[in-house]
C-alpha cells in the first residue's frame, strides 16, 4: 500500500478519468507516501508531508490508499523531490510516472488537524 495526500476537492474533480495532479505535468510524476500498514491514528511519514507541504490547505485533506500492485502506471522509489519533510531523510518515496488508475484506491482516510493546527492524526473516512 502507498498513499497520496490530497484534497477531498481534488480526488473528487473529474471522477470519471484517471487520478492526475499538477505534479505529473510540472515533474512527470505523482508524489506519494510509504506507510504501508498505515491505520486510523497512526503517526507515520504521511503526517510530516502534510505538515511540510499542505500547512495553507483548507477544506478537507485526504489520503488516497493505493494499491500499488494495481496501479497501470510505473511506480519507482526514490528519494524526496524536493527535499524531505524534517526526520524522513533516509525515506525513500513511491512516485507515480502517470496518472493513477482509480481502480487503484481501495479506500481512504481523513487527515485531522490538533488544537493548533497541525496536521495530526488520520481517521476512517465514509
Amino acid at each position: 500500500m502507498i498513499l497520496h495526500l490530497t484534497t477531498l476537492d481534488g480526488w473528487l474533480a473529474y471522477p470519471d478519468r484517471p487520478y492526475a495532479t499538477a505534479s505529473l505535468a510540472l515533474e512527470g510524476f505523482i508524489h506519494c507516501s510509504p506507510d504501508p500498514d498505515t491505520e486510523p491514528g497512526d503517526q507515520n511519514t504521511v503526517l510530516a508531508v502534510a505538515n511540510e507541504r499542505f500547512t495553507r490547505t483548507t477544506g478537507p485533506l485526504m489520503v488516497l490508499l493505493i494499491d500499488e500492485e494495481a496501479l497501470d502506471a510505473p511506480l519507482r522509489w526514490e528519494a524526496a523531490a524536493p527535499a524531505p519533510p524534517p526526520g524522513s531523510q533516509a525515506v525513500l518515496y513511491p512516485h507515480v510516472y502517470g496518472p493513477i488508475n482509480r481502480s487503484a484506491v481501495v479506500g481512504m482516510l481523513e487527515v485531522q488537524r490538533d488544537g493548533t493546527g497541525h496536521w495530526a492524526r488520520l481517521t476512517a473516512w465514509s
